[in-house]
């Protein structure tokens, strides 16, 4: 297998992989900084909920929990330890979680210069545009299968 051939099949393979690499890079990003959860006053919109749950689960929803039991009357209760609230992430902490928002908003980037170059420079664009079409329509087929 020459060179020419190497690149030309990683550029099917990016370009096939591309819708799910952008998914994953931007609601990651959501997630580094739990936008995609309920805190305080905020509440996230219910489509970020959704891709939060496909992105960590792989489902759109989430079979329903049941409460646990309500402990009877005069049962010996096991004291847990106390742990003390935190006041929010240590600094080093926000600074991996932006570091991760970086590499993120990077690999978005990166993917989009990749498919711009698969569209411009690829000679059967037809090709191109079923490999990528395939890639952004497989999952949302198991999706909703």
């Amino acid at each position: 297998m020459n060179v020419m051939m190497l690149r030309q099949w990683h550029g099917y393979f990016g370009v096939f992989i591309a819708p799910s690499v952008l998914f994953f890079a931007l609601t990651g990003s959501l997630q580094l900084f739990s936008l995609h959860e309920a805190h305080g006053g905020y509440r996230p919109a219910a489509i970020i909920e959704r891709l939060s749950r496909l992105h960590k689960d792989q489902v759109i929803t989430l079979p329903q929990r049941h409460e646990a039991p309500a402990p009877k009357p005069g049962a010996s209760r096991e004291s847990a330890p106390s742990v003390k609230p935190q006041k929010g992430p240590r600094p080093a902490t926000l600074l991996l979680k932006i570091f991760f928002l970086l590499v993120a908003i990077q690999l978005v980037v990166s993917t989009g210069l990749g498919l711009w170059i698969a569209f411009t420079r690829n000679r059967d664009r037809r090709l191109t545009w079923a490999l990528f079409l395939a890639g952004a329509l497989a999952p949302l087929a198991l999706i909703f299968a």
